[in-house]
């Protein structure tokens, strides 16, 4: 199997996951995940590159397309993609809806004096 095959597998997992969050809930907010793709995409290429050029990971030749980024191929940098997409996705479908919301009073200084227990948890 291809690097490229299995990241297709990855990859499509995450294309459901991002399908089912914004048909169920609501779309995550994307210039946030832009941002975030942007940085783990530039993290990704320096830290592949030196594990590579260190001799830390190597990749069978005939396994990878050709296509590189400094010395680190291609298909290195879908799993940071596939994070940066599922995780969102992830959290929206996961998390707290309204009717689980608890307000809870809070003091003169701006904290919550309430424990879990007073509060119904």
């Amino acid at each position: 199997m291809t690097y490229w095959a299995l990241n297709a597998i990855f990859l499509g997992v995450v294309a459901i996951l991002i399908l089912v969050s914004v048909v169920r809930r609501r779309a995550a907010r994307w210039p946030a995940v832009a941002l975030t793709m942007a940085v783990l995409l530039v993290m990704t290429a320096v830290f592949d590159n030196v594990m590579i050029g260190i001799g830390l990971v190597a990749y069978e030749p005939t396994l990878i397309s050709g296509a590189f980024i400094g010395i680190a191929p291609l298909e290195d940098f879908a799993y940071a993609i596939a994070a940066v997409l599922a995780l969102p996705a992830l959290w929206t479908l996961l998390g707290r809806t309204d009717s689980r919301h608890i307000d809870l009073p809070e003091t003169h200084e701006g904290r919550c004096d309430v424990t879990e227990r007073e509060a119904g948890r």
